[in-house]
């Protein structure tokens, strides 16, 4: 069973909504963007999901330095750290020491990548593999090569929790799927009417293309 994550959630309802449908986790952004919130927001619109599906709660964070995050984690009540910038491995043992949360490290691939780089699954709880876009941390719709993205992960080992986002819709999550076969499938931009605003019924077609996709 591949499980679903929702990224970049700006409204109580599509938190709400997302649960509903049986994701495995909700995501906020705090690394800028148009969908960034702040801690308290994002705390809101989580905790609307609380009571409907036992969802995992996930920031989303850039360059800030290990107090900002553990600080905005913690305010959030988050479950998951994910980092989108640095995540050697200092930093990722020192967000370890300040709360409970498991630590997600973001690999951004760009064209026919032949491997993953050394070490990335190094002391994190998951990878999450992303589309590499100038200028941008995620949310961009720009797809991975899932083939190459396959042969890389035949030729490594294996990250023990795989995460594939970049360019996910409705229409083509369940190749996705089968061809790289992913712990986890993270939407964004897929599943929204506008930067931010989900479409409730996009979110519906990706779960049921994931479960389909992931038999």
């Amino acid at each position: 069973m591949i499980d679903v994550k929702f990224c970049g959630l700006t409204r109580a309802e599509d938190a709400h909504q997302g649960a509903a449908l049986g994701a495995a986790f909700l995501g906020t952004v705090f690394a800028g963007g148009p969908r960034q919130l702040t801690a308290g927001r994002a705390r809101a619109v989580l905790d609307a999901a609380v009571g409907c599906g036992v969802a995992k709660r996930v920031g989303v964070f850039g360059a800030q330095d290990v107090g900002a995050i553990a600080e905005l984690a913690a305010e959030a009540r988050l479950d998951v750290v994910q980092l989108h910038g640095a995540s050697d491995g200092a930093l990722v043992e020192s967000l370890r020491q300040r709360g409970p949360w498991q630590i997600w490290r973001v690999v951004r691939v760009a064209g026919d990548m032949t491997v993953l780089p050394d070490g990335a699954a190094t002391g994190v709880d998951g990878v999450l593999v992303d589309a590499l876009v100038p200028g941008a941390l995620g949310g961009t719709g720009v797809a991975v090569n899932w083939e190459a993205l396959a042969r890389a992960l035949d030729r490594a080992n294996r990250p023990p929790h795989l995460v594939l986002a970049g360019g996910l819709t409705p229409g083509n999550v369940a190749m996705a799927c089968r061809v790289v076969s992913p712990d986890v499938v993270d939407v964004s931009s897929g599943v929204e009417s506008a930067p931010g605003i989900k479409d409730h019924s996009k979110m519906r077609a990706f779960v049921e293309a994931v479960a389909h996709g992931g038999r």
